[in-house]
């Protein structure tokens, strides 16, 4: 498949009918004679943007170094800086908006470095939810059901992987039993690359991507995060460097993994692994994208396209992640796409785009 045929695949399946589209959602925007393209936002800064949430086609968060973030409700044209007062020496990878007022953020580190933050008012003010105070603790990701019920883990502390758990949208934490959860393997964690590491999917399915160990693993939980089971996937591990970085799944059963070596002078083979059967089992992509790959997502409508996005390109697969091709060469760490077709895609020295 020509990058020109994928162009013109993208196109069709951004501007075909939206049966599945909720009401008051928008149309599909009209691409004419140009093909989907990723039109960079100016957001002002210079800070790598790792944590991405995307709203809607005009509304997105964007979260990464010194504390920053930012939020845009017109597309991306303008960019207001919504950072928490005091926070410049954080480092912000994820964040999961509601809407666009409400959001969560994390910051990670070890010990005290690693928190979460909860606004009510478009970033006007934060109340801090969660302060890490185990020394030996670090959290990579956070994920949410729905405007309730979320879960944040932490790399493994005594064996097994640290997971948070939230029943009132974020505002409250609670460190849930390890009990449920599957011995680490030696040197596995989890990557907060770009705020996937750990995903969602209906109301109780989560899985969470590792990588480190000996084998680069996913574990899914069907119960919201109270037990786990452990699945090994084809993506090269055996280093800190590699694993799976990122997880979409655009059902309870269909999953994409994608990662690879993160190291710009070492080469990514089977960077992406599709799963049919909730995770339980994984396959290498037949055609996986060239290299390290830190960001994925399925396309809205489409059952079969998702994007992947890193350092060093965005590919796209039709085919529900058999097959990937290179669609563009700019760097970015994560990406989202919305109900409305709002896909959105940041990354170092302050990247934001939208997809057009």
């Amino acid at each position: 498949m020509s990058v020109g045929v994928c162009a013109a695949a993208l196109a069709a399946a951004l501007t075909a009918p939206a049966e599945a589209a909720p009401a008051g959602a928008a149309p599909a925007p009209t691409t004419g004679k140009q093909t989907p393209h990723w039109q960079l936002k100016d957001s002002g800064t210079d800070v790598r943007f790792r944590g991405l949430a995307a709203v809607s086609r005009r509304a997105a968060w964007v979260a990464g170094s010194k504390g920053t973030v930012l939020r845009t409700t017109d597309g991306g044209a303008h960019w207001r800086t919504v950072s928490p007062p005091g926070a410049a020496e954080l480092e912000f990878r994820d964040i999961e908006a509601f809407d666009a007022r409400r959001a969560v953020v994390l910051a990670i580190g070890e010990g005290e470095a690693s928190r979460v933050l909860r606004t009510d008012d478009g970033g006007a003010t934060w109340t801090e939810s969660f302060r890490n105070t185990d020394a030996k603790a670090f959290y990579d990701c956070l994920t949410f059901f729905d405007r309730r019920h979320g879960l944040a883990m932490g790399d493994p502390v005594d064996g097994t992987f640290r997971i948070l758990s939230t029943s009132d949208g974020g505002r409250s934490w609670k460190m849930l039993p390890g009990a449920g959860m599957p011995a680490a393997q030696d040197g596995e964690a989890g990557f907060a690359a770009g705020g996937q590491c750990l995903v969602t999917s209906g109301p109780r399915d989560a899985w969470l991507a590792t990588g480190g160990g000996a084998h680069a693993r996913v574990l899914h939980s069907a119960d919201r995060g109270q037990t786990w089971t452990a699945a090994d996937t084809p993506i090269p591990a055996g280093d800190p460097a590699r694993g799976v970085f990122a997880l979409a799944f655009r059902d309870r059963t269909h999953g994409i993994a994608v990662g690879g070596d993160y190291r710009a002078d070492q080469a990514s083979p089977r960077a992406a692994a599709v799963s049919g059967d909730a995770g339980r089992t994984w396959t290498t992509a037949a055609q996986p994208p060239p290299a390290y790959r830190s960001g994925v997502t399925w396309l809205p409508h489409t059952g079969s396209a998702a994007l992947a996005v890193g350092p060093t390109g965005t590919d796209l697969t039709t085919d529900g992640g058999r097959t990937w091709k290179t669609v563009d060469t700019g760097s970015y760490d994560t990406v989202d796409c919305t109900p409305d077709r709002g896909c959105w895609a940041s990354g170092e020295k302050g990247r934001v785009a939208r997809l057009e």
